[in-house]
């Protein structure tokens, strides 16, 4: 069984590296498949779940701030913990149907015991501000600064999230089997040889 994790910057396009790559190589992919069976297992709303779970766990945990009620900031942690321990119970379960490629949620740290090949996707922040405004919904009009903001946020929350779980950091370069800067580079073209190349190494 093999086991393909893409841990990604925000914008740096590792979900479309991850599904390319997992239809290339004939693999299931999961990504919002993994909220979809939280959903499932908790009667939860797939949208509250995936905030919960994007938003930093640390924060969560350890609230910094005393304007809430501690039953309130109590239910907070509850809640985000025991989303935390279904997250990893999903990926966990999903990682034993076959071969498979599985986009961020720390799999390559949950299943690290797996000896998992473990992609990093990254780019540089205009890129990744261009990739955004690309893939915009109707109606958002965000400017450069914002979307930098934006991204700056999400990616913090995930490298918290990640090293909560981990004995390595989000993002360091050593821990990763491969790293992919994706400036200035089209994804579709370069899926076909990644894919090569995993083949001949994993």
């Amino acid at each position: 069984m093999k086991i393909i994790t893409v841990s990604r910057e925000f914008g740096s396009g590792g979900r479309e590296i991850g599904k390319r790559l997992a239809d290339e190589l004939g693999f299931a992919y999961y990504d919002r498949e993994i909220v979809s069976a939280i959903a499932e297992k908790t009667s939860l709303d797939e949208g509250y779940i995936e905030r919960t779970l994007d938003s930093s766990i640390l924060n969560q945990v350890y609230p910094v701030t005393f304007s809430r009620t501690f039953a309130f900031s109590y239910h907070n942690i509850a809640n985000a913990t025991n989303l935390l321990a279904k997250q990893h119970q999903v990926v966990r379960e999903l990682s034993q149907k076959g071969d498979c490629v599985i986009v961020g949620r720390s799999a390559d740290a949950l299943l690290s015991d797996l000896n998992p090949f473990k992609l990093f996707v990254y780019a540089d922040m205009q890129s990744k501000i261009d990739r955004c405004k690309k893939r915009a919904e109707e109606g958002e009009n965000f400017t450069d600064k914002e979307y930098k903001k934006k991204i700056e946020k999400i990616d913090k929350a995930r490298a918290e999230n990640h090293d909560f779980v981990s004995s390595y950091a989000w993002g360091d370069m050593k821990n990763y089997d491969l790293c992919i800067n994706t400036t200035n580079i089209d994804i579709k073209a370069i899926v076909p040889k990644l894919a090569e190349y995993i083949k001949t190494i994993y």
